[in-house]
């Protein structure tokens, strides 16, 4: 007998190079500007828009450092894996903050390679080689709520996305 895992129903139906890219652009932060995860997201096939808390505006070379170790990642070829553990040996190693209300006790995460892990429900590549090529297309500073917002694009890889 198996036990099947149950979690929250997802509402969204993200296109999965994008939504990987998010989990890597928001590791790319951590490393490079200190920041935490991102406070704000609008991920589309298209284009996509991440903001970030931050003590000041990146300056160009800052934006460019974050473009190249994106891509970076994106072509190291990482499995995208999930695990799954519960609510209680999550705590202290992920914001359970972001958890909706009501989360089931059972939770999903996403690692890409060991570059990143978190909590996650949404759809994914198996591998970031599925991605192709990340830009920045375009930025914007909010000096009074010290928002940073990046707006960026994929050049489609020749592999076809997958989910996980």
């Amino acid at each position: 007998m198996t036990d099947e895992i149950e979690l929250n129903a997802h509402n969204k139906e993200e296109y999965p190079p994008m939504h990987t890219t998010e989990h890597i652009v928001n590791q790319a932060m951590i490393r490079l500007m200190g920041s935490g995860r991102s406070v704000g997201a609008h991920i589309e096939k298209k284009k996509s828009k991440l903001d970030y808390t931050l003590p000041s505006e990146p300056t160009p070379e800052q934006i460019r450092a974050i473009e190249e170790e994106v891509n970076r990642v994106i072509e190291l070829s990482l499995d995208v894996t999930t695990e799954f553990i519960t609510q209680s040996e999550a705590v202290g190693r992920f914001d359970m903050k972001r958890l909706p209300e009501g989360a089931s006790e059972m939770v999903r995460i996403v690692h890409v390679g060991d570059y990143d892990e978190c909590l996650c429900i949404g759809l994914h590549v198996t591998n970031t080689s599925e991605i192709g090529r990340f830009h920045i297309t375009s930025s914007s500073w909010d000096e009074e709520r010290k928002r940073w917002r990046m707006i960026f694009k994929l050049e489609e890889s020749l592999l076809s996305a997958s989910s996980t």
